[in-house]
């Protein structure tokens, strides 16, 4: 049995709490700062987390934020970041205090950032945090892969991929967290699984745009009927973009088309908030329109890391090599109609 605490109380920490605590780990949930009411309402209502729609198993503990530091002064063999991705510098804040060497950290969070003006993967911003805060020998691992966090709530059988740069690590952590319906593979392409599962959403708005874009001049009746042919073709030539750029910045062209890339692009694309978000994008409304009036209090994943990432990117790669990135950057990033040159 390991001693694991999850920070951050959202849907996909809380879920990724139910093959933890099946595995026999005792396992703890800590709410951030701005979820104190969130873990009295679980504790309240029998374990029903709200965004999940489903009962937790009674055996994960639950604690609020002023229970973090004591927690971990403890002896824990895995701290879990299943904060948003605009939470990452809060996370390293409240472990550097009682970051002890070699614990193993799995960063849940997908997305990417610009530090000192140059692109960077999420575990590199942790560790360099980290290091600044005097820390050495930090060990982060990144899971990624198609995994809807209701449906691993819910014990649907779900695969994803957990990196580490020590492949041996990948394969301890694999033995602490799978389960019969939570499979596990293991990579040392850590740069490759992070930037797949960060990009993928940007994509993923772009094929959710296919119907709009399939032949604007169609019924939308008739473009509802027929548009997977428009997708399917977005989804081809998305992957080849995902390779391109993953391979430029250092990962493995192989594992685009693994569960990192292509998994949990087709997850995202075919249903989702970043694929809803394309779709309004299709229909030829502009980012901050659709945003204001559809999904106002959504978080759209694809969008926000273009709006970190966008102005960099559109800066220093060739739109030749990068057609539907561009196109999706400069929507979001210039409030401009989306546009794809065919």
């Amino acid at each position: 049995m390991k001693k694991i605490i999850i920070i951050g109380a959202g849907a996909m920490g809380s879920a990724f709490a139910v093959p933890c605590i099946d595995n026999n780990n005792d396992v703890t949930i800590i709410g951030t700062h701005l979820e104190d009411n969130l873990i009295k309402d679980i504790i309240s209502n029998d374990h029903l987390h709200p965004g999940l729609k489903t009962k937790l198993p009674k055996e994960i503990k639950f604690a609020q934020f002023n229970e973090l530091q004591p927690l971990l002064e403890k002896n824990l063999d895995l701290i879990v970041a299943g904060i948003s991705s605009i939470g990452i510098e809060w996370f390293v804040q409240q472990i550097s205090k009682n970051y002890k060497k070699k614990i193993p950290i799995i960063l849940l969070t997908k997305g990417l950032s610009i530090v000192d003006n140059e692109l960077s993967t999420l575990s590199d911003k942790i560790k360099n945090l980290l290091e600044k805060e005097g820390h050495s020998e930090i060990n982060i691992s990144a899971i990624k892969g198609p995994c809807l966090a209701a449906g691993l709530a819910n014990k649907m059988r779900t695969g994803t991929v957990i990196a580490n740069k020590n492949l041996k690590e990948s394969q301890y952590l694999k033995e602490i967290i799978s389960t019969n319906y939570y499979s596990i593979e293991i990579s040392e392409d850590i740069n490759g699984v992070e930037l797949s599962g960060a990009i993928k959403n940007i994509y993923s708005m772009l094929i959710g745009a296919s119907e709009g874009l399939s032949n604007p001049k169609a019924t939308k009746e008739i473009q509802s009927k027929y548009f997977l042919n428009t997708a399917a073709s977005l989804i081809h030539r998305s992957i080849s973009e995902m390779v391109e750029f993953v391979s430029n910045y250092g990962g493995r062209a192989e594992t685009v088309h693994g569960l990192a890339g292509l998994g949990d692009l087709y997850v995202s694309a075919i249903g989702g908030r970043n694929s809803l978000m394309g779709k309004y994008l299709g229909e030829g409304y502009l980012y901050n329109e659709a945003k204001e009036k559809f999904m106002k209090n959504v978080t759209v994943e694809g969008a926000q890391l273009a709006l970190e990432i966008g102005p960099k990117i559109l800066q220093d790669l060739n739109p030749k090599h990068f057609p539907l990135m561009f196109s999706m950057l400069q929507t979001i990033c210039e409030n401009k109609k989306l546009e794809i040159s065919w």
